[in-house]
């Protein structure tokens, strides 16, 4: 690196590149990556990247080159140019850092080991899984069970009575705020209870990938390793944040084998069917759909009211059944709104010193009521599928026979019929058909391939019927 970098070093222009970078990369990612480990040094046409070590220069350069780039353009202009090197002070210092890690050796790795690979980053005494502490878990018993979920509620009930013997892995999917994670926390709760001398791990999938690129950044994968392919059972909460994180993916796909493989228990939950999400590599998303997979859905009104008079049960105003009822017919969100309803409903209650009644919730809930009313049309339908199936928007509408775009049309059709109270009339001639004839023809052709779940081609790819269906009615719900 030139001798004029710690010369020409601006703090006023390292302040801004360093905001600019973590606004791209994400504040996280920035302070685990770039702060105390790098130098930003402008010299007129070049920007230098001081680092540590070599092992930052090519990491650095690989996973974050563009985005640095990016911001030095936002900041200076297109025309300077950026380049990594290894800067003297930082090299020292990490040297001074590698000499104090072979004094004190991490548990379980021997100092030889440390000092033929230093670690790139400073001491951290805190393990790869912190044990939970102050975190309430929620319990299968307090889980309510509804049409909605009932299946999904029964395999999570067989995981804690017999794990790594039956469904394996157990993948719970839906849409946010279903009880996925409820049902997660259930059975790790369960298993804790029945096995108390075995490690259970529960984490979300975000949490999994920074340990993982934490353990990378200091040399710890086999330790990282270790920790989460010797445990009794690996719950993971969101496993859809990995979509599109190709190296954790790999990782957790050999974590994965691993303890299936040794009889150990995994559950995972997921925002849509592993089938349905494209961005999961093929070889995960295999090995997820060769356990159990169950959806969990938003509650149906039963649901909504068996869930509010659970909640509405304990300290606070009491809230009689005929409000719990309103409730339960007029709102349509998931189980935090639902919830958020009772606090908000008790606590004006409380404060005005007034009996619950339907008209203080119509006065506490005005707007989520309001909003709870959604009103589907057909050009809503008409943007889902086509969101959907990547179809240009209004191609629907085009006189195109050809199956990417008649089956897109035919189940447009029968969602039309299924979410608005549009005639077949209307929808007919919202799609330009001649006859109402059509329309009919095409739903009572859609109900066919769903009673039968046959293989269906729409947009650029063939479908199950009833993934089809869903991957449409997921888009509409945005």
């Amino acid at each position: 690196m030139p001798k004029q970098l710690h010369a020409e070093t601006s703090v006023g222009f390292e302040k801004l590149l360093a905001l600019a970078i973590a606004r791209r990369i994400s504040e996280q990612r920035f302070n685990l990556w770039f702060r105390d480990h790098t130098k930003f040094v402008h010299l007129g046409e070049t920007v230098m990247i001081g680092v540590p070590n070599l092992y930052f220069h090519d990491w650095l350069q690989k996973t974050f080159g563009d985005d640095v780039r990016a911001a030095v353009a936002e900041i200076l202009g297109s025309s300077v140019a950026v380049r990594f090197a290894i800067d003297p002070e930082l090299f020292q210092a990490q040297r001074q850092e590698e000499s104090a890690k072979v004094k004190e050796p991490v548990e379980g790795e021997q100092p030889s080991k440390l000092k033929k690979k230093p670690t790139p980053a400073k001491p951290d005494s805190t393990p790869i899984l912190r044990k939970p502490n102050k975190r309430h878990w929620r319990s299968l018993t307090s889980f309510v069970v509804g049409s909605c979920n009932r299946v999904a509620h029964a395999s999570a009930q067989s995981v804690v009575e017999e794990p790594g013997l039956g469904a394996n892995p157990l993948v719970l999917y839906g849409p946010t705020g279903t009880g996925k994670t409820h049902l997660l926390e259930g059975i790790y709760d369960g298993l804790r209870k029945r096995n108390p001398h075995e490690k259970v791990l529960f984490l979300s999938a975000e949490d999994f990938m920074n340990r993982f690129l934490a353990s990378m950044h200091q040399n710890k994968a086999a330790s990282f390793r270790k920790q989460f392919r010797e445990c009794f059972a690996l719950l993971v909460d969101d496993l859809s944040f990995l979509v599109g994180k190709k190296a954790t993916q790999l990782e957790f796909l050999h974590t994965f084998d691993a303890l299936v493989s040794d009889g150990c228990q995994v559950v995972v939950t997921c925002d849509c069917h592993p089938r349905l999400s494209e961005e999961l590599m093929p070889e995960l998303s295999d090995r997820l759909l060769g356990g159990a997979v169950w959806g969990v859905l938003p509650p149906d009104q039963d649901s909504r009211l068996a869930l509010l008079t659970s909640k509405a049960i304990g300290p606070g105003p009491s809230i009689p059944p005929d409000v719990l009822k309103f409730l339960a017919g007029h709102l349509r969100g998931n189980v935090r709104e639902l919830e958020g309803a009772i606090h908000s409903l008790r606590h004006l209650g409380r404060v005005t010193g007034q009996p619950v009644t339907k008209e203080l919730a119509r006065e506490a809930l005005g707007d989520l009521l309001h909003h709870a009313i959604r009103t589907v049309r057909i050009g809503d339908i008409d943007a889902a599928v086509c969101a959907a199936l990547k179809l240009p928007l209004g191609g629907l509408k085009s006189k195109s026979k050809a199956w990417s775009v008649s089956h897109a049309r035919s189940l447009a059709i029968y969602l039309a019929r299924r979410h608005t109270s549009a005639t077949f009339g209307e929808i007919t001639r919202y799609f330009g058909n001649k006859t109402h004839s059509t329309a009919v023809a095409a739903e009572k052709k859609v109900r066919g391939w769903l009673d039968r779940n046959e293989t269906v081609k729409a947009g650029d790819r063939a479908w199950q019927a009833r993934d089809l269906l869903e991957r449409v009615e997921r888009e509409l719900q945005k």
